[in-house]
């Protein structure tokens, strides 16, 4: 089995790892995305070792200039990565020390420990702001197409059977709902990856005079007033792997949503319900049935939201048993991690797709919507504006719907006579509670899906997701 020197760390070794020992440990094949982040990581080292005097300035610009040059090839796909090197930060010196011998210094007071703490609070931090707008872009694709669908009116649906009558958009404006909070748990998840551990060393600092607070800032770990955020024990900061859980938390939430979302649109699209007809380009066909449209985006969104609580699982399952502080099983934090940031990238950005190029079949849903017995609570509320207990009218109403049942007529064809014999109450206007677009005029309290608050949701979102200009 052949042996390879290893360049990074083998002063304490008389010979290096073998090659399946390179293949099994080495990480750059994944690592190497957070490669902006370590020449970002490593400009602000360098800049702060020469501000304490550990580069004079000509080094610090020599090292920056070549950080420069492997950062265009690294962007142009003409760098080459080397797994002997193991992972992307030893790439990358490697390549910066053949190009600016004096980079050899670079490494001074600083551990991989603590530079790779660093780089993936940098890559939480822009990924939840990438997520962010991903979230918003599916907001705004729910908003519109509720918006131009305001006045339709559907079954809404307990325990998957017709319930209450309630507004398209209302039922639409749930999902922003949900998506408002996913986006706060990554607003959340930002402002715990926004400390900076550099600095931490291994396990317990150095006793080289650096500037932790100078290089906070020159990372962009600061407050909302500009003051730096660092890290306050050393053991702690190279160990904590909390971001990564919290941010592949937030990921199988979300995913939990779409998944909800996912279900409720293969539903509409399905020939029992045809509430909606599902863009074509976000669908596929059958291999054997020519008349098949089949809602695969949607389906896909439900699979993704298994692979984003495996990758939770995953990383709880690695840190559950390790001691402090740094332990190799971190190296497999990135992978799970990474997976959850893509998946649900572009899971959002499917899920906009989709409703955006969403229709919505009004006069299937009109004709689903206009069934009496929706409307079956709204009797049981008539009942007790005219002194009937609520679990009397209830049960009253129950017994009518027996009748109804019995007869085999709708709820608001039963005759005056069976209905008085149900209750005495029901006799004179009882029938103009049928009304639906009185019951819908009705619902005007906070939270609820008649007209006129449902037109005051959509102008609210219209004015938070940035859409004041829109329909």
């Amino acid at each position: 089995m052949g042996k390879h020197k290893q360049a990074t760390w083998g002063g304490r070794f008389s010979e290096g790892p073998a090659d399946l020992m390179l293949r099994f440990s080495e990480s750059v094949t994944f690592d190497r995305r957070l490669a902006p982040f370590d020449i970002a990581v490593n400009k602000a080292h360098s800049a702060m070792l020469c501000k304490v005097g550990l580069l004079t300035p000509p080094e610090r610009d020599a090292i920056h200039h070549g950080l420069d040059e492997i950062e265009s090839r690294i962007a142009d796909g003409t760098f080459e990565w080397d797994t002997r090197f193991e992972d992307v930060h030893m790439n990358i010196e490697q390549a910066l020390t053949r190009r600016v011998p004096v980079a050899t210094r670079l490494h001074t007071a600083r551990s991989r420990n603590d530079q790779v703490a660093t780089d993936v609070r940098l890559f939480f931090k822009h990924a939840c702001t990438e997520m962010a707008a991903r979230i918003r872009m599916l907001q705004q694709a729910f908003v519109k197409v509720a918006s131009e669908n305001s006045a339709v009116l559907i079954p809404g649906y307990t325990h998957l059977q017709r319930a209450q009558p309630v507004a398209l958009a209302h039922h639409f404006l749930a999902y922003v709902e949900m998506l408002e909070r996913d986006a706060g748990r990554f607003a959340a998840v930002h402002e715990q990856a926004n400390v900076c551990p550099l600095g931490s060393g291994a396990i317990a600092g150095t006793t080289l005079p650096i500037d932790r607070e100078f290089t906070a800032v020159e990372l962009g770990f600061v407050d909302a007033k500009g003051r730096p955020r660092i890290t306050t024990n050393s053991m702690d900061a190279v160990s904590d792997r909390d971001v990564f859980i919290e941010f592949a938390a937030a990921c199988a939430l979300a995913g939990v949503h779409l998944s909800r979302l996912a279900e409720d649109m293969i539903l509409w699209a399905s020939a029992e319900f045809r509430f909606v007809d599902l863009p074509d380009a976000f669908c596929t066909g059958s291999s054997l049935m020519p008349q098949k449209k089949n809602p695969d985006a949607m389906e896909l969104l439900r699979g993704k939201s298994a692979r984003l609580q495996g990758n939770l699982q995953a990383l709880l399952t690695m840190v559950k048993g390790l001691p402090l502080t740094y332990n190799r099983d971190l190296q497999e934090d990135k992978v799970p991690a990474f997976d959850s940031f893509d998946q649900l990238s572009l899971s959002l950005e499917v899920a906009a797709g989709t409703i955006e190029g969403t229709t919505v079949d009004r006069k299937r849903c009109a004709a689903a919507v206009n069934d009496p017995a929706l409307l079956a609570t709204d009797l049981a509320d008539w009942l007790v504006l005219r002194g009937v207990p609520f679990r009397e009218a209830h049960h009253v109403v129950g017994r009518l719907v027996g009748v109804a049942e019995k007869l085999g007529c709708a709820l608001d064809a039963v005759p005056d006579e069976q209905a008085a014999e149900v209750h005495p109450a029901l006799k004179g206007e009882w029938r103009s509670v049928f009304d639906l677009e009185r019951a819908m005029n009705q619902r005007a309290g906070v939270g609820m899906p008649g007209p006129a608050r449902v037109k005051t949701e959509l102008r609210r979102w219209r004015r938070a997701l940035g859409m004041e200009n829109s329909t």
